[in-house]
């Protein structure tokens, strides 16, 4: 027996596609603006979520590790996952899954079913309503049981939206992804808006964007995403903190001072095993008086070399790579090159203690610089070549905002999903020393969203991998 389309789910789909503006219209043009003719929704935008209907907060469960195909995703995508209207965007979007699961929500597909181009039946049927109920798929469309192009190209959109591989192919995170009930969708939509309202960040003309459960880097430029980069973020347990600041310098061939928290939790363990480590990573040690100190000199069972300044030098082994995005902040995290080029390669990106680092960072480097004379991509690559310290300054400091993002709606109205890879839309996450972050107040009163109990935003030191020091 075909499945019949039920009350609920047709009040749901019709609720969606009534906001071509926010979902269906945009699906539909291949991920592009919506058609001018497009209506609106009924309702203010940034009006506050209801929460006396909203579900109680999950309770944390165990986050798999998550996948992204951003290098997929980003050939042709202009558009910010942040900009100066995410917030009332994002909070309008957050209405419309809360009223679709209110509605029922839409069909969950079996835990094991494979579906690609061709496959028939049952399955395919659930797959086009579930399609339709967020407006990749067009509505009249959910009564063919037959894995036809049309559907491949809705399944391809829905996993645009996700940031996985447009493969069409119905399985693992994509299946993951349409097995995602409404009410949690709309929670990552709530608490990604709860977040957000906590944002004191000022645009410029030029700004840049991390947004972390992406693993990517954004450089924007008059609303346009100008590069993207992908990124290697931080591990759960060594998360890369929501900032905004500015960048100030760009640093070819730096020097890295160990931050402490390293130094206990990932070097002295080394130096137990290998007593030549700090030699062999070309690490020196140094006093308070600036002294340089033999390694021998400490006693590497106890905590005591947190007490020196550990630095390492300069070169293509060096945990910062060749070059170095600065941007002062508190959290005493920057974007930088690696030695560890492999990972931007993987469908895990989420490796660092808690910067941020960039594929093709010199290429990076040269957008930030484009308004210094004299210092384009073969200018970078020339001063790095000779393996000394130069620091430029960018004519104009560049804003700079890191975000923990799971939904987001890009300008053109588009609905964005990503993996809770810190879980902090069900839970507070740790921060490096293993303590729950403390909250963070708000720079400015929340635009349109009861900002209370918001999970605290984390904290970072520097980051390594498990066979090199890496920042």
């Amino acid at each position: 027996m075909r499945l019949a389309q039920t009350p609920l789910l047709i009040a749901a789909t019709s609720l969606l596609l009534a906001v071509p503006a926010f979902l269906g219209a945009a699906a539909a043009q291949g991920l592009g603006a919506p058609p001018p003719a497009a209506s609106g929704f009924a309702g203010s935008i940034g009006a506050p979520v209801p929460e006396a209907v909203a579900a109680p907060k999950p309770k944390k469960k165990a986050v798999a590790a998550p996948t992204v195909h951003e290098r997929v995703v980003a050939r042709n995508d202009k558009r910010p996952s942040f900009h100066p209207d995410s917030l009332a965007a994002i909070n309008e979007a957050a209405q419309k899954y809360l009223a679709i699961a209110n509605a029922g929500g839409w069909p969950i597909l079996p835990g094991n079913v494979v579906l690609k181009p061709g496959s028939e039946g049952e399955e395919v049927l659930m797959l086009r309503q579930r399609l339709a109920a967020e407006g990749d798929l067009a509505a009249a469309d959910v009564t063919n049981p037959v894995f036809d192009p049309g559907l491949a190209a809705a399944v391809k959109r829905f996993q645009a939206r996700h940031g996985h591989s447009q493969n069409a192919l119905v399985q693992g995170p994509t299946l993951t992804a349409l097995r995602t009930p409404a009410r949690e969708r709309f929670t990552q939509l709530n608490e990604s808006a709860r977040r957000l309202a906590l944002r004191g960040f000022a645009f410029g003309p030029r700004y840049v964007v991390v947004n972390i459960p992406s693993a990517s880097v954004e450089a924007i430029e008059n609303g346009v995403v100008e590069k993207r980069f992908i990124a290697v973020v931080g591990k759960k347990d060594r998360a890369s903190p929501e900032i905004e600041t500015r960048i100030t310098n760009v640093n070819l061939n730096p020097t890295w001072t160990v931050p402490v928290s390293i130094i206990r939790k990932d070097i002295i363990p080394k130096m137990q095993k290998d007593a030549s480590y700090l030699q062999k990573a070309k690490i020196r040690i140094y006093g308070t008086s600036g002294n340089e100190v033999d390694p021998r000199a400490i006693n590497w069972s106890t905590e005591r070399a947190a007490a020196f300044t550990l630095r390492q030098e300069s070169g293509t082994a060096n945990a910062l790579g060749q070059l170095r995005i600065d941007m002062p902040n508190r959290e005493s995290v920057y974007m930088h090159d690696t030695p560890s080029k492999r990972l931007f390669g993987a469908d895990n990106r989420f490796h660092s203690s808690g910067c941020v680092r960039v594929e093709n960072v010199r290429e990076f480097a040269a957008w930030v610089l484009e308004g210094n004379k004299g210092w384009d991509r073969m200018a970078i690559d020339a001063a790095i070549a000779t393996n000394q310290r130069k620091d430029i300054r960018p004519k104009e400091p560049i804003p700079v905002a890191w975000t923990y993002l799971t939904g987001y709606v890009t300008p053109d109205g588009l609905v964005h999903f990503r993996s809770d890879i810190y879980g902090l839309d069900s839970g507070s996450v740790l921060t490096a020393s293993g303590e729950p972050a403390p909250q963070r107040k708000a720079k400015a009163a929340p635009v349109s969203l009861d900002s209370s109990g918001l999970d605290a935003r984390i904290t970072a030191a520097s980051e390594m991998p498990v066979q090199r020091i890496d920042p």
